[in-house]
């Protein structure tokens, strides 16, 4: 018998409180599909980077709130029983009447490619004074990225979030790089810069290098974000692996074969991973991350790998759960 099973019917059960807070992006996917007459179509899927971090570190059985306005409308309801169904606390979930955002993912032999909708949209307009009074709890780690990152007011919002809680807890950020709503690259790669000497772990797919830094080496790229503030970054290369770091130590590994779907929310199924698998270690901390030897680091990846590769299984952004048997390989002392 639990806890839960003493109280009084319709009594509120207490959640844990969230061991990270993922602060950004909360839209709708409306993925291309075929309809039954062989014409296009589209599904509707929750999405968002920072909603698809969220959704998988409560999948994986890591306590964890998502910090974002949501709609009032039938999409924001969706997103509401998306988290609510994936264990995502309702805690930092900020009302709103304005529309949910949509992104169109038209995928092509399973790779996805995004147009966004969100001007004037819930999750964009995130403003400081809607964090106003805002109590993370102590020990959870904070992340940010993707197009939270490029649209304003949302961007300036999390980046203020961002200098007051560097320091006090860990930072993770996944840029997550959507070219097509970057309107200034020379303004964003400034401000990129910040944002990863504010962050303890950094993620960042190939892809997003190349378009940042062209003609680098991505292990040049990483070592020299390490040199300006985090203490990991992990660089994902889709089906060719995906290599990590640390100030003393490095591992590199190859992604499981799979049949893939899609590729929608792989990235961001590679990111809960890694915090999962640092919150299940007693790393969820600056110094934590930055501990990993060559060890810890390859079964880091590997976890996280197998996550994502697991993703890519099923349409749209659908991690798998923690009671699907998707679990750190052997314990990492």
């Amino acid at each position: 018998m639990s806890a839960a099973d003493l109280l009084p019917p319709g009594a509120p059960v207490a959640q844990p409180a969230p061991a990270a807070v993922v602060a950004g992006d909360a839209f709708v996917d409306l993925t291309s599909t075929v309809a039954a007459d062989g014409g296009p179509a589209y599904a509707p899927h929750p999405g968002g980077s920072c909603l698809n971090v969220a959704v998988g570190l409560g999948r994986l059985g890591v306590p964890a709130a998502l910090l974002a306005r949501v709609s009032d409308d039938g999409f924001g309801g969706l997103v509401r029983r998306h988290l609510t169904g994936s264990s995502v606390a309702e805690t930092f979930l900020l009302p709103s009447t304005d529309p949910t955002g949509l992104s169109v993912a038209d995928v092509v032999d399973g790779v996805a490619g995004y147009r966004f909708y969100n001007e004037g949209t819930a999750d964009r307009g995130l403003r400081p004074e809607h964090l106003a009074g805002l109590a993370l709890p102590p020990d959870a780690a904070l992340h940010v990225g993707s197009v939270a990152l490029a649209y304003e007011p949302q961007a300036g919002t999390l980046t203020g979030l961002l200098r007051a809680e560097a320091g006090r807890r860990l930072v993770s950020l996944d840029p997550n790089v959507r070219p097509s709503v970057i309107a200034d690259r020379d303004r964003y790669l400034a401000q990129l810069t910040e944002w990863v000497g504010l962050s303890d772990v950094v993620k960042v797919s190939d892809e997003d290098l190349a378009w940042l830094h062209p003609g680098e080496a991505v292990e040049t790229v990483a070592r020299r974000w390490l040199d300006a503030g985090p203490a990991l970054v992990l660089v994902t290369s889709g089906a060719a692996g995906a290599w990590a770091a640390t100030a003393s130590a490095e591992a590199r590994v190859g992604t499981p074969r799979v049949v893939v779907a899609d590729t929608v929310g792989a990235g961001d199924a590679f990111m809960s991973a890694t915090l999962a698998f640092l919150w299940r270690t007693g790393r969820l901390d600056r110094a934590g991350a930055g501990s990993l030897d060559a060890d810890a680091l390859e079964a880091l990846l590997t976890y996280a790998a197998r996550v994502a590769a697991d993703t890519c299984t099923r349409a749209g952004a659908e991690p798998p759960r923690w009671a699907d048997g998707l679990v750190p390989e052997a314990p990492v002392s």
